[in-house]
């Protein structure tokens, strides 16, 4: 069984930056996709960043392009998501997800993801 366990998450002030961290275990994980996904309160889930398994492709939501950078380290089980430039309307709860199926492109759909942790918060303030 898959366990992603994410940190990072806390407060900051606008403009700042903040690095997640999703570490897997129970798994192969550098065979997975990994996506990051965030959920506001009252709002639903939505997609913020994914990379496959070679770290060759990657993409974002177009909310955070050029201000969030996904990576991973295959030999350290991990996948990280760096936050730069935060706005308040990025404050939410981040989960990371792995998608277990062969993929070239990682996606956007929620749906395509097998595991999900319990996520980190990330509140921005103003």
């Amino acid at each position: 069984q898959v366990q992603l366990v994410e940190s990072g998450g806390g407060l900051v002030q606008v403009g700042g930056s903040l690095r997640l961290s999703c570490t897997a275990s129970g798994g192969t994980f550098s065979t997975y996709t990994m996506g990051w996904f965030r959920q506001a309160p009252g709002k639903g889930r939505e997609f913020v960043a994914a990379i496959s398994r070679n770290s060759h492709n990657t993409d974002y939501a177009d909310s955070v392009k050029g201000r969030y950078t996904i990576s991973r380290d295959n030999a350290k089980n991990t996948v990280y998501l760096q936050m730069n430039s935060l706005k308040p309307e990025d404050s939410a709860d981040y989960h990371c997800a792995a998608d277990k199926r062969f993929r070239i492109f990682p996606g956007r759909n929620e749906y395509e993801y097998d595991h999900w942790g319990q996520g980190t918060q990330v509140t921005v303030s103003s």
